[in-house]
């Protein structure tokens, strides 16, 4: 990701850029369809973003990412 994508998403979000770097070398070092590994991250960008996320959307975005749903064009998303 370039810093332009970062700094849409660090000012959409409020979650700093480092911690997106973070967030990303931790899933490019592990598996990226491994539940636990996953879940760890949901829960970190929930408590850099404040949000509470249901069991339910857990679920639904764990299964997005092991069913490789998706998109290839983050930078759309924002």
């Amino acid at each position: 990701m370039n810093d332009e994508i970062l700094k849409k998403v660090e000012k959409r979000t409020k979650v700093k850029k480092q911690t997106i770097i973070d967030l990303a070398r931790k899933l490019s070092n592990g598996n990226m369809k491994d539940e636990a590994t996953i879940n760890e991250v949901i829960d970190t960008l929930a408590i850099a973003t404040g949000k509470n996320v249901s069991d339910e959307t857990k679920s639904k975005i764990i299964k997005t990412i092991q069913d490789d749903k998706v998109p290839d064009n983050v930078d759309k998303m924002f």
